[in-house]
């Protein structure tokens, strides 16, 4: 049976946990607080590795994975700064094709829907995400998690999901500003961004919040033949213009995440994966994680906003 050692048992580390036992793997769930004096052992015993740690203690552990020929799974972002993206890059090369990064929405059925769509008149787009992080989750405090942090927290980095869905359905972008708002109480860490990208004949906005009092995820692609208004919280999928057809896409979140699972441990065990074009295997995902690094890097305050976040 193959064996994989997840590291970090906070919410994501707990559902990759889960997962692997779902789908028949000897899996351990290793705290990060623990695994000082216990990794190297850890490391010994496992054939794979999960690494669910806040982002800023990636690279010694993916450097650790490497140097003892593992295949990992890193959740997103790999690095909020560009400099130690490439020292990442550089430092997981002997298993970046055998390894994966953690965008789990290329997964979403709208994503893989818009992907295999024709979308060359698209000149406007939007992706936008926004929820109160107050109402995040149960017996859940934003001042004690990782995101409240200056250095790898903030929302652009919590929700980049929609930077990468951006850049996996128009390459190449090109970065503009990027106008955020902060919070007097954590200084240094952005609570609404908003980020300009653009690229030949097209131009487009991707915007996250934890202020939001009603959750939303929308995509938003404007065409010289259709409109696509993708409502990804209520499962809404309205497109009009030429021949429009609304698109019937099931969806149960977790299968996102099982299904880059899946994926990651055929790689891992040197089986083919799914046929998603979209897989985002470690040695395809570098410009998708440059555009979010730099993004971060590019932050300019605009003010702060006065909700109380404790």
């Amino acid at each position: 049976m193959m064996r994989v050692l997840v590291i970090g048992a906070g919410s994501i580390g707990r559902r990759h946990h889960q997962n692997l036992s779902t789908l028949g793997v000897q899996t351990r769930l290793l705290p990060w607080r623990e695994a000082e004096g216990t990794l190297e052992a850890a490391l010994a015993e496992t054939d794979a590795v999960v690494i669910a740690t806040a982002t800023q203690i990636r690279l010694p552990l993916i450097q650790a994975c490497a140097d003892r020929d593992l295949p990992f799974y890193v959740e997103k972002p790999l690095a909020h700064d560009p400099v130690e993206l490439a020292a990442i890059l550089a430092a997981a090369r002997p298993v970046a094709d055998r390894s994966v990064a953690g965008f789990m929405m290329r997964y979403h059925p709208a994503v893989r829907h818009l992907a295999e769509t024709d979308l060359s008149d698209i000149f406007r787009f939007g992706f936008e995400i926004g929820h109160d992080v107050t109402q995040w989750r149960p017996n859940w405090r934003f001042s004690d998690s990782y995101a409240a942090l200056p250095d790898g927290g903030g929302v652009l980095l919590d929700l980049c999901h929609e930077l990468d869905m951006a850049a996996c359905l128009f390459p190449g972008l090109t970065l503009g500003t990027v106008d955020s708002l902060g919070h007097s109480a954590y200084p240094g860490v952005d609570v609404s961004t908003q980020i300009g990208l653009s690229q030949p004949g097209r131009t487009g906005t991707v915007a996250m919040d934890y202020l939001l009092p009603v959750s939303t995820r929308r995509i938003t692609l404007r065409g010289t033949g259709r409109l696509y208004d993708f409502d990804l919280i209520a499962g809404r999928y309205t497109i009009t213009g030429k021949d429009p057809a609304a698109p019937e896409l099931p969806f149960e979140r977790n299968e996102m995440f099982l299904g880059l699972m899946r994926d990651f441990l055929a790689l891992a065990q040197g089986r083919a994966p799914s046929d998603t074009p979209l897989l985002p295997r470690l040695d395809r995902v570098g410009e998708s994680c440059d555009l979010i690094a730099r993004a971060w890097a590019s932050r300019r305050f605009a003010g702060q906003i006065t909700k109380e976040i404790p």
